[in-house]
């Protein structure tokens, strides 16, 4: 529901959340401090997770889809010899074992964790069994089946290792769990182990060090909020399309421009696509579209009359 004297933004905030924190906490206080109409995060990160969290304004929402698919990097600290319920250090300990490995074992069990491979989903996770997702049933101590799943280790390196933890680089696909990655990794070395921190860093084409931190928001919030001039705030903002700069872009005439905007479709000479940028008169994006069988039809279009 929209705020009492909320503003029409748009854009993407790339925001660096702090621990102990929910990600849809923080989605709400970074609204009101904006002042926004609407907003909604792209991929949550847990309370013990910190980092980088795209936030979406307004018409920008309409396109967080793509950045729930898009792969993503982390920064994360495993500690050895403990596997917990939850796989990081909020849950009970359910085993201990001694670390027994060297440096030189650990670098051995990650090549089996790169590339494609499949992963068992975490019970604590979103994803649904029978209408209700899978944390729901963790909590009451239930295990449910779970399909393993495809998905993609690009890197997993290691950064440092002291005898009982290590840090690491992971560069994973999208529907990775990387507390599933650590205790399987744990598992493969005999001793069993958790995720102690973790650290996003990068989400598609964004990064760590295109973050703002709370402290700053709240710096130029009190500014604006106190002058009712936003601009500052609004300057942070990324375009609407920054987040699907690597699709493939189609610019259209005023009159197929204007077809796609009133539901009719149009036709084009070029091969099928799932996924294409539409671009209009002046170069302006608005929207995206698909290609079947020569014909060029809408699925997400922006309501050019909500943006200034």
């Amino acid at each position: 529901m929209a705020r009492k004297n909320a503003r029409a933004v748009n854009g993407i905030l790339l925001l660096d959340k702090p621990l102990e924190v929910s990600s849809n906490g923080i989605l709400q206080r970074v609204r009101w401090l904006f002042q926004a109409q609407k907003a909604g995060h792209t991929g949550a990160l847990d309370p013990m997770a910190s980092g980088l969290l795209p936030i979406c304004f307004g018409e920008a929402t309409k396109f967080s889809q793509f950045l729930l698919d898009t792969d993503k990097t982390y920064l994360v600290t495993a500690n050895f010899g403990i596997r917990t319920s939850t796989s990081d250090v909020e849950g009970e300990v359910i085993s201990e074992k001694p670390v027994q490995f060297s440096q030189a074992e650990l670098e051995q069990a990650l090549v089996a964790f790169r590339g494609d491979i499949l992963q068992v989903p975490t019970m604590f996770s979103a994803l649904k069994y029978q209408g209700q997702p899978l944390y729901r049933y963790a909590r009451q101590g239930i295990t449910v089946p779970r399909e393993a799943r495809p998905i993609s280790i690009f890197r997993f390196e290691l950064l440092a290792f002291n005898g009982s933890t290590a840090d690491f680089i992971v560069h994973c696909s999208k529907g990775t769990y990387i507390r599933t990655l650590i205790d399987d990794l744990g598992e493969a070395l005999g001793c069993g182990a958790h995720v102690g921190r973790l650290h996003r860093t990068q989400v598609g084409p964004f990064h760590a060090a295109q973050m703002v931190t709370p402290p700053q928001l709240d710096a130029l919030a009190e500014q604006c909020h106190a002058s009712g001039d936003f601009s500052s705030m609004d300057a942070l903002l990324l375009p609407l399309d920054a987040g699907i700069v690597d699709m493939p872009k189609l610019v259209l005439t005023e009159q197929e421009q204007h077809r796609l905007q009133h539901g009719q479709n149009c036709q084009v000479t070029m091969a099928d696509i799932a996924a294409i940028k539409l671009h209009g008169a002046g170069d302006n994006f608005f929207g995206i579209g698909q290609v079947e069988q020569g014909v060029l039809s809408s699925r997400r279009l922006l309501n050019t009359a909500t943006l200034s």
